[in-house]
């Protein structure tokens, strides 16, 4: 057993409070993926129907206690989005759904006792919630996500946000808000790169965030803040070590993204890799400095640490857990690993699937009835995941709007008012997944109806 595996004496299997003669399921990690299952699993055999009985219990553990859709959090970061009208509780979600909420964070399996081990919570005052424990499990799915990657640069950890999670991105919407007021409040003049921007790494992420920021910046401006010029005393500056913005997607998007991003005097720095993260600004590998008080790293991801030591699962080099064809980890069959926490090169592919959230979708429809077969003892399928293509939002633009390089037997290219309904509807999707028609339907009047009577940007 690893190091991480290895608890006190006095850490105990705790009793689930269920029928321990059900085969019991249990998924780590609460994102896109993680949710969807547990949400659908949960609905399918965590619950006693008139027509037939409960058939498994379901277990999903996760260390926060709402849910957002993580290619939602640059509107977060940005200001743009309220988080309130869009996470999900999922100690209610659970209720609702047939499976069992348990928080708290995954710190190792023992594969031969068929344990989880979770580490102890505690409240903002050092109170403990909850102890170590650890949960035995009969199929185990691992969904933990992904987490950014600093590739060793110095000052990253230190100066740099990552938006990781709807935390981070609230703590970087914060930064700007209380730059802005600091700067209104000063008797002096605004200092060169107070409120500059410097977002690293230029995919998907940076790309929205910087047309997002370039929105919302000048609507809290807006509110009162006049003595700051958004045009002269705000600037953002996209870097990316790569010859292009959005070296994942066909050129086309990335050249109309560019465009639109120069359109609205975003600089963009390709070909120009980070040496260093400052107090005041980003050192790049040409000698240049670009001053700035407020970091995004956006340049990279990798699975968590703890993946690496589960027991001696096999991870990549980009420490996500290898699996087969079936979703299943090469060295255990019982042990499932979908969304960015797996690793899966498709046979005749020379890449592995991207981290996507249509990729997590699949892989949880897809192990949503394969979990179901191999209950029943029958032999396992393989996954096939198939790419619908990319969108990039960049905000509420309309000379552009979303784009969309869409995949359906070949490539081609779509923007404006099509586009952002695309882009709209992989969310409404992944909602549809976890409430239901009607649901989706009301929760997204409310929410038009409340945007008519607030700010059109987080203000604190």
């Amino acid at each position: 057993m690893t190091e991480s595996t290895t608890l006190p004496a006095t850490t105990k299997v705790l009793p689930v409070g269920d029928d321990t003669s059900l085969p019991h399921i249990v998924i780590v990690g609460g994102g896109a993926g993680g949710l969807e299952l547990a949400t659908r699993l949960g609905d399918r055999l965590g619950r006693d129907r008139w027509w037939r009985k409960k058939q498994a219990r379901i277990s999903l553990i996760e260390r926060a206690r709402t849910h957002i859709w993580k290619p939602l959090l640059h509107e977060i970061a940005a200001g743009s989005m309220d988080t309130a009208q869009h996470e999900i509780e999922y100690q209610a979600q659970g209720y609702w759904h047939g499976f069992q909420f348990r928080y708290g964070e995954m710190t190792g399996v023992d594969r031969k006792k068929q344990l989880v081990y979770l580490a102890a919570t505690y409240d903002e005052d050092g109170r403990e919630i909850t102890p170590v424990r650890s949960f035995r499990y009969d199929i185990l799915v691992i969904a933990i996500g992904c987490v950014g990657n600093d590739f060793g640069t110095p000052g990253v950890t230190k100066y740099a946000i990552m938006l990781d999670t709807p935390e981070q991105a609230e703590r970087f919407n914060r930064r700007m808000i209380n730059a802005c007021v600091r700067a209104y409040a000063q008797e002096g003049p605004i200092r060169p790169g107070q409120l500059d921007v410097a977002i690293i790494g230029a995919g998907a992420t940076g790309t929205e965030l910087a047309a997002e920021l370039h929105q919302t910046a000048r609507g809290v401006v807006a509110f009162g803040l006049d003595k700051i010029d958004p045009e002269k005393d705000i600037k953002i500056t996209l870097i990316e070590a790569a010859p292009r913005i959005l070296p994942a997607l066909p050129e086309k998007i990335a050249e109309a993204v560019a465009e639109t991003l120069r359109d609205l005097h975003v600089d963009i720095r390709t070909g120009s890799p980070v040496t260093e993260v400052t107090a005041e600004g980003v050192k790049l590998a040409n000698g240049s400095f670009v001053p700035s008080e407020l970091v995004v790293w956006a340049a990279g991801v990798k699975g968590p640490d703890v993946l690496a030591k589960l027991d001696g699962l096999e991870v990549s080099k980009s420490n996500q857990l290898v699996v087969t064809e079936t979703l299943q980890t090469t060295r255990d069959p019982n042990i499932f690993a979908l969304g960015d926490s797996a690793y899966l090169v498709p046979e005749g592919a020379t890449a592995p699937i991207p981290p996507r959230a249509q990729a997590a979708h699949q892989e949880a429809s897809h192990l949503y009835t394969e979990i179901q077969r191999k209950l029943k003892g029958e032999p396992l399928r393989p996954f096939h995941y198939r790419d619908f293509g990319s969108l990039v939002s960049l905000g509420h633009y309309s000379t552009v709007g979303s784009l969309m390089g869409f995949i359906i037997g070949r490539s081609f290219f779509i923007e404006g008012l099509f586009a952002r309904l695309m882009y709209r509807s992989l969310y409404k999707m992944h909602e549809m997944a976890l409430h239901g028609p009607w649901k989706v339907a009301l929760d997204t009047l409310s929410r038009t109806l409340t945007r008519r009577t607030e700010p059109v940007v987080k203000l604190h």
